[in-house]
């Protein structure tokens, strides 16, 4: 949503005292002050939920300028890779004085504090008649860099976090409950529940609209998360770098100068078989993009992922090889330009794993890889100077543009651009359960 923003302004004032807002977010950028919803009069009165610029969360009220309602959790939320269910639930009304204003994280109630909590001694500026509602930006600034779905708002009702999700019996995380069985109230409404839908799927018809960039669709979501790059990786001890980051982690850039940039997934496996696309999108420094797999304990190590044991590249240089293990290969598999598409298949159930690449739905190569045998292995891209990547996990899109025809994929999870070799599957937590 970053440069994105979606608002709807009541044509009434409903319950100022009492109401509740939960919403699930995945966080791509860091580092910066990020909101997720508010409503905005003017700089002295305003309400507020954001990430703020050292990662914790921050609800905060301002009446005349004064903070009279604000919590500051201090944890610091940094994970690029899951997602937040957020839930605040703003109840000046309540007689326990510690009740009046509560914000839980993933089920749990947050009591530890940075600053705060300050309690509620003003009606709130959000459900104010004639003051927009916004989710992605307060008042065009502090722009979300990520994914938010299923968000509710529940005008002059109190709930805590059990009624939008509950503690997984099997896993012990907190997952999703789709529908949660609430009341709306007048200005409630429910958005963003499938794909990019910001009409409000209550009775109450009060829809959102668009402003700023437009929305993409993903697949990724509270039930099923899919791999990106990870972007809480650190450069490693022996100083090489790692690329600019966009679109939902998904697309990696190199920032020029004669160096290597690299970067390895936020999923990793050790049996299964998944599938993934590489889009060869600049032109610039093509012949050395190289996209593939790495034992995900070699990515803490020092050098270039592509001279670690445990490691599958496919080079574009050379007539196209592969390296494996820090060898490369002296076949001329073929070479991919721009724009076009290079599969990775890895199959670790077979008796040795392999890798396979593919260009335009083609196979070009196969890699017997026993150095990956019984290891944690994640995708992972290396690129040179200013080469580019797009990835596509089975979200079904390069960057902010959708697939131009899907493949057939017989397990039903993920969307790719050629069809998905029999047996395999996209690289995501549903994928992991298949």
């Amino acid at each position: 949503m970053a440069n994105t923003k979606i608002n709807w302004t009541p044509s009434s004032s409903g319950n100022r005292n009492t109401w509740t807002w939960s919403g699930w977010v995945k966080r791509n950028g860091l580092g910066a002050t990020q909101t997720l919803f508010g409503a905005y009069q003017n700089s002295s009165y305003n309400t507020k939920l954001q990430f703020n610029s050292v990662d914790r969360i921050h609800f905060g009220d301002l009446y005349n300028n004064s903070p009279h309602a604000e919590i500051v959790t201090e944890a610091k939320y940094r994970d690029t890779s899951g997602w937040y269910n957020i839930v605040v639930n703003y109840d000046k009304a309540n007689s326990t004085t510690n009740d009046k204003i509560r914000m839980y994280v993933n089920g749990e109630r947050i009591i530890a504090m940075s600053s705060g909590p300050d309690r509620p001694t003003q009606s709130s500026t959000l459900n104010s008649d004639g003051i927009a509602i916004q989710h992605g930006a307060l008042a065009s600034t502090t722009y979300f860099n990520g994914v938010m779905s299923h968000v509710h708002f529940c005008d002059g009702y109190s709930y805590d976090a059990s009624k939008f999700g509950s503690v997984d019996s099997v896993t012990g995380e907190w997952k999703i409950n789709t529908s949660p069985s609430v009341n709306y109230g007048n200005n409630g409404f429910t958005i963003l529940k499938d794909g990019n839908t910001i009409t409000d799927q209550t009775s109450g018809s009060n829809n959102f609209s668009l402003s700023g960039g437009a929305i993409t669709a993903t697949k990724d979501c509270p039930s099923n998360v899919f791999c990106t790059f990870n972007k809480l990786y650190n450069t490693n001890a022996n100083g090489d770098l790692i690329p600019v980051l966009t679109s939902g982690n998904t697309i990696l850039l190199g920032h020029g100068g004669s160096y290597w940039y690299q970067i390895p997934g936020t999923l990793a496996f050790t049996s299964g078989k998944f599938y993934w696309e590489c889009k060869f999108n600049s032109g610039t420094n093509l012949d050395k993009n190289t996209p593939g797999v790495i034992d995900y304990e070699k990515c803490f190590g020092t050098g270039q992922f592509q001279d670690q044991t445990g490691s599958v590249f496919y080079k574009n240089e050379d007539g196209g090889e592969t390296r494996l293990d820090s060898s490369t290969s002296s076949a001329n598999y073929g070479t991919l330009t721009q724009n076009q598409i290079l599969g990775v298949a890895v199959d670790m159930d077979a008796g040795t794993p392999t890798v396979k690449f593919y260009r335009n739905g083609s196979l070009l190569a196969t890699v017997n890889a026993s150095s990956l045998a019984g290891k944690f292995v994640t995708p992972a891209q290396m690129v040179y100077g200013s080469g580019q990547f797009q990835l596509n996990f089975g979200n079904g899109y390069f960057g902010t543009t959708a697939v131009s025809s899907a493949g057939t994929n017989a397990s039903g999870n993920g969307i790719f651009e050629y069809d998905v070799p029999s047996g395999y599957t996209a690289l995501s937590t549903k994928g992991l359960n298949l």
